[in-house]
């Protein structure tokens, strides 16, 4: 029986592998420290009894990974259950036979667990690098979701398009463990994203980040008919949403504890984008109130609004991103292990 039939939610992490200081000591971390946090929060989320753990991909100095595949491989290597999945990889400047060919290497050195999520990246460094428009954003990432899609459901190719060279009988090897590997599509906020995920039949990630959950409803509602519509059933059509999470024993020390680290990670990644902003106590606040989206409180309030989602959304999988603005690993760890003996249970408990 699958997790999500046991579970009613699968419940997961992911990182970005962000390298900022920590606010409160100045101290940057190096990317080998970084790197190695990451793999070792993987095997305490195996060994926790977490079902899902992603990596994602950003091609800048001050991101850690820029090939999930290979961090993954390694994290296949040093545990034994949880699936181990890009979160995400930027389609859009991805080879999609490499990325293919990549994931179901990883497929059978993790013995059956890879999954590829899919998306169009929130940086555009990787354009110019890998010879690429962003001119032409949303007609690579359509092309190669095309062809990724045929690689994965076929040992031999044929396929013509505009950005890549044409593949003649061509031999995708290896194949995975797996039937198919699942693809996922990363979806911020359009409606023509989720429309897409939907024709295509693929899974729909829902990145939600703050603001009123009832805006994104509209998206699930888009991606459901769309994908009805397409001759996909309800069932093949899975949801999950991703989102900044911290947690402690109480909502007050949650709020207290994550607000330095938060208002940290926006604002180097706002001055990423040529924004120099920070975040006040009282927006935090707002992010983090019951009826809003950011997971930060006891587990008693994540579960209230994970099972809230679920009522609108209807999903089937939590991801929650908890290493972010330079928090020491040591609370990393602690949230791992909150998730798997407070949260999972009560999300056990209520769904069955």
């Amino acid at each position: 029986m699958s997790t999500l039939k046991q579970n009613g939610i699968e419940v997961g992490i992911y990182t970005l592998a962000d390298i900022g200081p920590n606010p409160l000591t100045g101290k940057t971390i190096s990317p080998k420290e970084r790197m190695d946090n990451i793999i070792e929060a993987a095997k305490l989320a195996d060994e926790a009894g977490l079902d899902i753990f992603g990596v994602g991909e950003h091609h800048r100095l001050d991101y850690a990974v820029s090939s999930p595949a290979v961090v993954l491989s390694a994290i296949a290597a040093l545990t034994e259950r949880i699936k181990l999945t890009s979160t995400t990889s930027v389609l859009s400047t991805l080879d999609p036979v490499r990325l293919f060919e990549d994931f179901a290497t990883l497929d059978l050195i993790s013995g059956g667990r890879a999954e590829i999520l899919a998306g169009r990246g929130a940086f555009v460094e990787s354009f110019p690098l890998f010879g690429y428009s962003t001119n032409d954003y949303n007609e690579l990432f359509s092309e190669h979701m095309d062809l990724l899609l045929q690689l994965n459901e076929n040992e031999i190719v044929t396929w013509n398009g505009k950005f890549r060279s044409s593949l003649k009988n061509a031999e995708i090897a290896p194949r995975p463990v797996q039937k198919q590997l699942p693809i996922w599509i990363g979806v911020g906020g359009t409606p023509e994203s989720a429309a897409r995920a939907g024709r295509l039949g693929v899974g729909m990630a829902l990145a939600i980040l703050g603001g009123d959950l009832k805006r994104f409803k509209p998206l699930v509602d888009i991606y459901r008919g769309a994908g009805v519509e397409a001759g996909h059933s309800p069932e093949e059509l899975n949801i999950g949403v991703t989102g900044h999470t911290y947690l402690a024993e109480t909502t007050e020390k949650a709020k207290d504890e994550f607000y330095p680290y938060y208002s940290n990670y926006w604002y180097y990644v706002n001055r990423q984008r040529g924004l120099g902003t920070r975040m006040s106590r009282n927006d935090f606040e707002q992010l983090a109130s019951p009826q809003n989206a950011l997971f930060v409180g006891s587990p008693e309030l994540i579960v209230e609004k994970i099972l809230r989602q679920h009522e609108l959304f209807g999903h089937s999988r939590f991801l929650a991103q908890i290493d972010i603005g330079g928090i020491p690993f040591d609370r990393v760890a602690r949230n791992i292990e909150l998730l798997a003996t407070e949260v999972i249970p009560a999300l056990k408990k209520a769904f069955s």
